[in-house]
């Protein structure tokens, strides 16, 4: 029995060690914070640039990087109140900076229709971040009814594919949930839905899917195609519609992080068949399917 004590005592002084070493791996310091702050003076220095070749993408970043900047200095005034910042605050706004660093860039991927050899054949693939897929949801979403961490589903509109190569086939299933909700008050009117995207769906295989809705269209724009199905052509109807820049906004505004709110003040409302058009804030890569 005495043998075992000691035994014990060294198990125990272990595990404290060790949860002390990943505490202190896994907090933030004031000098994270501080690479924030130089990540979102780089890219203010990459907007000034992106202005000269094409002036509404850089204010579109603008306005995401100001509200990305607040963010920032609510980290800092946290950190100095409190004396820490959690790794998930820490990290929500890093990922998004990352994301806003590769628009910066003016760099834009968008899926196209594509009339394949073998419409039913994929093949693996990288799809970089910054790839834009146009998706149609399948269920209706509200921000006066949504709850955190609500699931819903859509589906993307048109094939991705590098050359003649389909990789991610129109009509694969996108997978999410509901991040964060704010009703619209009497008083407060100022509604807001957030929506977190975590998986895709590829003939029976599941990828992580990470990506940031940056524009919302109305699903009525493609009435006659619901009727038809949710095919390849039918995708490539809408695909040019939108890519054309005929496609109705939903009159929803959609801010840094991907953060959407009604242009007239009332709740949030996406119903079933809203096209929403999301950014890859991480590289997917898909096996070969065939």
């Amino acid at each position: 029995m005495r043998a075992v004590r000691p035994l014990v005592f060294l198990v125990i002084s272990a595990i404290v060690a060790l949860t002390s070493t990943t505490r202190a791996q896994s907090s933030v310091t004031s000098a994270d914070v501080a690479r924030l702050e130089t990540s979102a003076s780089e890219i203010s220095a990459q907007v000034d640039t992106l202005k000269k070749t094409d002036a509404t993408l850089a204010n579109d970043v603008s306005r995401s990087l100001a509200d990305l900047t607040d963010e920032i200095t609510y980290l800092k005034v946290k950190m100095r109140r409190e004396g820490s910042v959690t790794r998930d605050e820490y990290a929500s706004v890093r990922d998004r900076l990352e994301t806003l660093r590769v628009r910066a860039r003016g760099e834009k991927v968008s899926a196209q229709p594509v009339v394949a050899d073998d419409p039913s054949a994929t093949a693996g693939g990288t799809v970089p971040v910054g790839t834009e897929f146009d998706v149609r949801m399948q269920t209706s979403l509200n921000s006066g009814t949504a709850k955190i961490e609500e699931r819903f589903e859509a589906t993307t509109v048109l094939d991705y594919a590098s050359g003649r190569t389909i990789i991610v086939p129109a009509g694969s299933t996108v997978r999410g949930f509901v991040s964060s909700v704010r009703a619209s008050g009497k008083l407060d009117r100022r509604a807001a839905l957030t929506l977190s995207f975590d998986e895709i769906r590829i003939g029976n295989r599941s990828y992580r899917f990470r990506a940031s809705v940056t524009r919302a269209f109305d699903g009525k724009l493609g009435d006659d195609t619901a009727r038809i199905g949710a095919g390849a052509a039918v995708g490539a109807i809408i695909g040019g519609i939108l890519a054309g820049g005929k496609g109705a906004l939903l009159g929803v505004l959609v801010g840094g992080g991907g953060t959407m709110a009604a242009s007239d003040g009332t709740d949030v409302s996406l119903p079933a068949g809203t096209i929403l058009r999301v950014r890859l804030d991480q590289t997917l890569e898909i096996v070969d399917a065939k």
